[in-house]
């Protein structure tokens, strides 16, 4: 064996072993789909977007790796100084996976969602989210892109 493989067997055999960071739970700032002939992609979400108590999912947040920011149902809704509400990073997942998919691991997540992180569905069940998509391609499309699960990181409600 060559010194150059086995010097890069034994780096794939050290990083096998390597936690790796995710941003799931770090702070970030929701965005919505721009209007249409306004020649952006996307505006920010503001207060008067949100209704208290309810979850809201962006999908094309810069600050999170998978493109998804998140505010659950439980968060209050926080401004930033520009009037934009902030959520938490998230990403897809699917429920009763062996790992826990949405482990909190990144040293800047949000106190308020690291204990109760789960993998849930937001806003609608897959049944329903597959109906939209036979009945209504477009809507479904300019809404939730080429996403096919309802199911993201996200904190659990608290239950009254």
């Amino acid at each position: 064996m060559s010194s150059r493989l086995a010097l890069l067997v034994s780096a794939v055999l050290l990083c096998g072993g390597c936690k790796v960071n995710s941003d799931i739970g770090k702070r970030c700032l929701l965005v919505k789909k721009a209007a249409e002939g306004s020649g952006r992609e996307s505006d920010p979400v503001v207060a008067t977007d949100l209704s208290e108590g309810q979850d809201f999912i962006s999908f094309g947040s810069l600050d999170c790796e998978d493109l998804i920011c998140v505010k659950d149902a439980d968060m209050p809704i926080e401004t930033a100084e520009n009037g934009q509400v902030a959520g938490y990073c998230s990403k897809a997942c699917q429920p009763n996976e062996l790992v826990d998919p949405c482990g909190v691991t990144d040293p800047e997540a949000l106190e308020s969602v690291k204990d109760r992180m789960s993998c849930r569905a937001l806003l609608l069940d897959q049944q329903a989210l597959d109906d939209l998509r036979q009945t209504d391609p477009v809507t479904y499309r300019n809404t939730f892109g080429d996403n096919n699960s309802p199911y993201f990181c996200a904190g659990n409600p608290t239950t009254p």
